[in-house]
């Protein structure tokens, strides 16, 4: 499998959930990986599963630590991966927060403003680092979006405005990027069965009519929100549409928004 052999990818939020996805999705295709996530012993021992997994695949893999948010961070991680990988040939800035606070004008100043650093500034300083260091022949970059940035996410207005934002930033850097030969599109997940998605929390925001909801109580309300007979996809299914952006067979494709969402934005009853 070599759709993405000899590249050299950047993928942030690599840790775990989707992020590790893509890491071992790309990998399985022959990419080298430089994988980076949050400092912090949890996070880090994480990262290092990721590390192993690509490593078990039989590819290059460096784990960095940085705060998104910093971009001195970022930017060290990233020329400390790119000295012992290699020039990148793809970014996928995968990194993100989400939660659901509540109606717009209830929103924390703070709660807004972690979504917005963190969404839109961490993605901004990821693709900021990542381009200064990417080979000079061009090469792709993923934004990580979600339904969000589609259509209207009541009770998460902060995320709904990080997600459309990152969208408005992704199709300005195709257009500047363009001539360079670097191409720059976005992936739009709906619910993916990751922990951000199967957690307590949202199992009792989706289901407030019960006292302790399940899994399979939460997957009957997601289900009815889709086109497709499932509650959610699964977070391969976000990766294989990545590494169908990062790699030759998109060459042509830039500016595009990517919804893998089994429906759920199209559905209309």
């Amino acid at each position: 499998m070599t759709r993405m052999a000899g590249k050299n990818v950047l993928i942030t939020g690599a840790s775990r959930g989707m992020g590790r996805a893509h890491a071992v999705r790309l990998a399985e295709e022959g990419a080298d990986v430089l994988a980076i996530d949050l400092p912090g012993q949890e996070s880090e021992a994480d990262l290092a599963e990721t590390v192993r997994l690509v490593r078990e695949l039989g590819r290059r893999a460096v784990a960095g630590t940085a705060d998104t948010r910093d971009f001195a961070a970022v930017t060290a991680a990233v020329q400390a991966g790119v000295r012992e990988l290699g020039p990148l040939d793809t970014i996928v800035a995968n990194a993100g927060v989400c939660d659901n606070p509540g109606p717009s004008w209830t929103i924390d100043d703070d709660v807004w403003d972690r979504s917005i650093d963190v969404n839109v500034t961490g993605t901004w300083h990821t693709i900021k680092a990542g381009v200064a260091e990417m080979n000079s022949s061009g090469g792709s970059i993923v934004v990580v979006g979600s339904t969000a940035a589609i259509k209207a996410v009541p009770g998460a207005s902060h995320y709904s405005a990080a997600k459309h934002a990152i969208t408005g930033l992704a199709k300005t850097l195709a257009n500047e990027l363009g001539a360079q030969s670097i191409r720059v599109n976005t992936v739009h997940p709906g619910a993916v069965a990751t922990p951000m998605t199967i957690n307590p929390a949202t199992f009792a925001r989706l289901r407030p009519d019960l006292e302790n909801p399940t899994e399979a109580d939460v997957a009957e309300v997601l289900a009815r929100r889709m086109l497709l007979p499932v509650p959610w996809v699964e977070p391969i299914d976000v990766s294989n549409a990545v590494l169908f952006l990062a790699s030759d067979e998109s060459r042509y494709v830039t500016g595009l928004q990517l919804v893998v969402d089994a429906g759920q934005t199209q559905k209309v009853a």
